[in-house]
């Protein structure tokens, strides 16, 4: 009895993982979305006509409405807000993420790994197409101000598909085998593990990802990142803002090492039972 309460809270907390995790992959696109439309107000015609605005307030002083700021405001309140949600969202997500790996002291080792593995899917997809740095290009113009020369949102999909259309297979395959297929590849094959626990299989699966596990995991990783930097227009002053979709990244591949280990010693011990 006690056992299935454990379950069920679990399954029930993997709901609520992807219930909080749609909501802040969902603010974080909004807040995306305002600040392109904030950028959009920022390139060299929009300043110009500013710079216009501004003299005819100057002239016209209270007869002028200065519609453009009515909206720049009410832009960078969308902006705020969505940030603000989309941090708050991934907050739950990552308390419930910890609630899972903290059932590894009340549950079976394959019980943990059936749901780490569960968890780590879910998290692992979130990191995968959630942005994770914006990159803003901007430069001082004399008499029209600061000029945003580019933008860019990007995840690590966006990246890989990005090096492929700029003609960097190459470095476009290697990341995509190490950040995207490894880590699904690794990832089904541990939830597949603790269904068939018996089959010999899973222990050639275990011991092969053991192997190549760091490959997959934080090093390239720490590579995706600075590739989704590095694939930005380059000009005189950059501004890196760090996105939600890092955090679910970073947050795969910490369940996805423990649940790794946990699936390593739950074949031990029962090929030790034999």
């Amino acid at each position: 009895m006690k056992k299935l309460i454990l379950y069920s809270a679990m399954t029930v907390i993997l709901g609520f993982m992807v219930f909080f995790g749609v909501k802040a992959y969902t603010q974080a696109i909004l807040h995306e979305e305002a600040t392109t439309e904030l950028v959009s107000y920022q390139d060299a015609g929009q300043q110009a006509s500013l710079q216009l605005e501004k003299l005819a307030k100057r002239l016209l002083g209270d007869l002028y409405e200065d519609e453009r700021k009515i909206n720049l405001d009410k832009i960078r309140e969308k902006q705020q807000l969505t940030m603000l949600k989309a941090q708050e969202y991934t907050l739950y997500f990552m308390c419930l993420l910890g609630t899972i790996l903290l059932s590894f002291f009340h549950v079976s080792l394959r019980a943990f790994t059936l749901f780490g593995s569960l968890s780590a899917i879910v998290t692992l997809i979130l990191g995968l197409i959630t942005p994770i740095l914006m990159v803003t290009i901007h430069k001082e113009v004399e008499y029209l101000g600061d000029i945003v020369l580019s933008f860019e949102s990007k995840g690590v999909i966006g990246s890989i598909a990005k090096l492929f259309e700029g003609g960097d297979v190459i470095v476009a395959i290697v990341i995509l085998l190490f950040s995207v297929v490894i880590p699904v590849l690794k990832v089904l094959s541990l939830l597949f593990v603790s269904i068939f626990m018996e089959s010999q299989f899973a222990h050639g699966i275990v011991k092969f990802f053991k192997m190549i596990g760091k490959w997959s995991m934080v090093d390239v990783f720490v590579v995706a990142v600075f590739l989704v930097y590095l694939t930005s227009n380059k000009g005189k002053i950059s501004r890196a803002e760090v996105e939600v979709g890092l955090y679910f990244f970073l947050g795969y591949v910490i369940v996805s090492m423990l649940v790794s280990l946990s699936a390593d010693r739950m074949l031990s011990t029962k090929k030790n039972a034999y």
